[in-house]
């Protein structure tokens, strides 16, 4: 339930937000403790609501409302060719580790009659990034979203992403990153639609959507 809807339902009380600020600052106290720290000390006595504060903003997208964010900015115009919108910075935490992936996002599609702002794509990015993740199910998910709110003719989404799961822990290798991409439409149906997006990104590595690209991805271990 969003937290709008639970403090409307409850007038009188405390805001929800408050009360989950201070159980997370606690937990985040008994994680330090946990750790073998010592969170009265000076250096850590500000940490949890710092923490608190930082993770409310990293997944901030859970919020967010995509009607809200896209304002109407849907506009007819007579143009069928490639839109692309490529080297779209993000920032998100992976869902297994609760550690950070970024790197970028590369969105293209042909309108079909309608267009979209320009900015509306990089919000939207930022949206689903904003939320634990893993870095498939953000490319489907900002591939999709687009498809159902601008109906084009197709719309391809490529992902290029440094894991700090894989870097700073488990197999530990600096240089890898992973590719993800999801295609609709014609960028499906026709190669030469879609080799003409990926010439035009060019991407750092191979094709996406192969099994080695695949396997760079996090997976839960």
């Amino acid at each position: 339930m969003p937290l709008a809807e639970v403090n409307a339902r409850a007038p009188g009380r405390p805001p929800m937000s408050q009360i989950y600020n201070r159980q997370m600052q606690e937990l985040i106290k008994r994680l330090l403790a946990d750790l073998g720290e010592d969170p009265s000390r000076e250096g850590l006595r500000d940490t949890p609501k710092r923490v608190e504060k930082a993770l409310k903003f990293l997944t901030s997208g859970y919020e967010a409302n995509i009607e809200h964010v896209l304002n109407g900015a849907l506009f007819t115009v007579d143009y069928n060719e490639m839109v692309i919108v490529r080297d779209i910075d993000f920032y998100s935490l992976c869902e297994h580790h609760l550690l950070p992936f970024f790197g970028k996002c590369h969105v293209a599609y042909i309108p079909n009659a309608k267009v979209i702002g320009l900015s509306k794509i990089p919000r939207l990015v930022e949206i689903y990034s904003r939320r634990l993740q893993v870095q498939e199910r953000l490319t489907n998910q900002i591939a999709d979203i687009i498809l159902e709110k601008v109906a084009p003719r197709g719309v391809a989404v490529v992902m290029e992403g440094t894991h700090l799961c894989m870097s700073m822990r488990g197999v530990q290798k600096q240089n890898s990153f992973a590719v993800t991409s999801a295609m609709h439409g014609i960028f499906r149906d026709k190669a030469r639609t879609r080799m003409e997006f990926l010439e035009l990104i060019r991407l750092r590595s191979g094709l996406p959507g192969s099994s080695s690209a695949a396997d760079l991805a996090c997976v839960e271990d």
